[in-house]
C-alpha cells in the first residue's frame, strides 16, 4: 500500500526517489490492530481516514538504538472550513487531497503535481503553500486553496521546503538545505519578493503576535531540539531538549499556550527495547513536557484542531497491515 515519505534528521536533499511505497520494515511483524496500550486509556482516539485514501506515512528509519524520521508537515487543517488536507500517493504521484471532516466519502484532489513534499495553508485559508521535488532541487510554490491548479513558483535552484506564512504578516518562512548538508531558516516577502536568511533550523512555526519562530534544530550529537528564535532581536532560546531523545515538527495551539510535536521514545517489554516515534506536548515556554501517545506504531505529523481541543496525526495504529491513516485524539490540559 503506498504510504511512505522519507527524510531523516540528518539533513539531506529531498527527491521523488524518497517517496517510497513500502511499509516500514518493523510493521511486517506487528499486527497494530491488536496492540494494547494501557498508557493511552485516557485518550479518546478516532480514525478519520480510510485505507482507500492512501495517506502518506512519513517514513521512519531505525538504526540500532537510533530512530530518524521525515520531519516535514504532511497534514493541515484548512482554516475556516471542516476540511483536513493530507498527502496521498496515487498513480505514481504525491499530491495534496482534501477531506471533509463533517461528511463521509472520498477526498478531492487539490494539487496536480508529481512529487509534493509538504505543505501548509495561509492563515486566512485562501492560499496553499507547498514544496515539490523537481530533479535535484525542491522548490516552493503557492496556489489558490480552493480552486484551480495554477501555481506560482516562489523559490528556485535550491532545496527549499516546509513553507508556512506567519499570521498577520507577508512573510512566508521555510527551511533551506545548504550545499554542505546544513539546514537554515529563510523567509520570502510576498510584497517585495525579498529573501532573508536567519539561523540554523528546520520545521519553522511562527509565534502569533511575536517576531519569533519555534524551530527544530539538530545538535552536534545528532539529536534534535526545539528552539525559540526572535528574528528581530536575534535572541535564541532552547526550550525542549533531552540527551536521549529528538524533537521535531512543532505546531503551536490556536490559543498560543501549547506546542505539539513529534519525539522519539522507547517502548520496553519482554526484554525488548523498541525505538519509536510518539506525540508530545509542552507549554509555549517548554515547561510541562508530556508524552501523549505510547503505541508501538509510529505517530507523526501532529496538528491542532481549530478549537485546540483535539490533535490530528498520522499513524499505522489500528491496522493489521500497518496502513497509515489520519487519527484524532482529545487534548486535555
Amino acid at each position: 500500500m503506498p504510504q511512505s515519505i522519507h527524510r531523516s534528521l540528518s539533513i539531506m536533499s529531498l527527491s521523488l526517489a524518497m517517496l517510497a511505497t513500502a511499509t516500514a520494515m518493523h510493521a511486517a511483524t506487528v499486527d497494530f490492530s491488536v496492540v494494547s496500550v494501557p498508557e493511552e486509556s485516557g485518550l479518546e482516539l478516532t480514525k478519520i481516514s480510510v485505507n482507500s485514501d492512501f495517506v502518506c506515512l512519513p517514513k521512519v528509519k531505525r538504526t540500532g538504538k537510533r530512530v530518524d524520521w521525515f520531519t516535514n508537515r504532511v497534514l493541515s487543517l484548512m482554516p475556516n472550513t471542516n476540511n483536513i488536507a493530507y498527502l496521498s500517493f496515487r498513480n505514481n504521484t504525491t499530491n495534496i487531497f482534501l477531506k471533509d471532516l463533517a461528511k463521509q466519502g472520498s477526498s478531492r484532489q487539490r494539487t496536480n503535481r508529481t512529487g509534493v513534499i509538504d505543505f501548509s495553508f495561509s492563515p486566512d485559508g485562501k492560499t496553499l503553500y507547498f514544496s515539490e521535488s523537481r530533479g535535484k532541487t525542491t522548490q516552493i510554490f503557492s496556489t489558490d486553496a480552493s480552486n484551480g491548479y495554477v501555481c506560482r513558483q516562489i523559490t528556485s535552484g535550491a532545496n527549499d521546503y516546509s513553507p508556512i506564512q506567519a499570521p498577520g504578516s507577508d512573510m512566508v518562512f521555510f527551511a533551506r538545505t545548504e550545499n554542505k548538508g546544513g539546514c537554515s531558516i529563510w523567509s520570502y516577502n510576498l510584497k517585495d519578493n525579498f529573501l532573508s536568511n536567519y539561523s540554523p533550523g528546520q520545521n519553522p512555526c511562527p509565534v502569533n503576535k511575536e517576531s519569533a519562530l519555534i524551530v527544530s534544530r539538530q545538535t552536534p550529537g545528532g539529536n534534535a531540539e526545539l528552539w525559540k528564535i526572535n528574528y528581530d532581536t536575534g535572541v535564541e532560546e532552547c526550550i525542549v531538549s533531552a540527551t536521549d531523545k529528538s524533537f521535531t515538527t512543532p505546531m503551536i495551539s490556536p490559543d498560543g499556550r501549547w506546542i505539539v510535536f513529534v519525539g522519539s521514545s522507547v517502548v520496553e517489554g519482554q526484554g525488548v527495547a523498541y525505538h519509536n516515534t510518539d506525540i508530545y506536548v509542552c507549554r509555549i515556554d517548554g515547561t510541562d513536557l508530556r508524552q501523549l501517545t505510547h503505541h508501538a506504531a509510529d505517530d507523526l505529523s501532529p496538528i491542532w484542531s481549530h478549537d485546540g481541543r483535539n490533535i490530528y496525526f498520522i499513524s499505522q495504529r489500528g491496522d493489521a497491515d500497518a496502513t497509515a491513516n489520519i487519527w484524532r485524539m482529545t487534548f486535555t490540559e
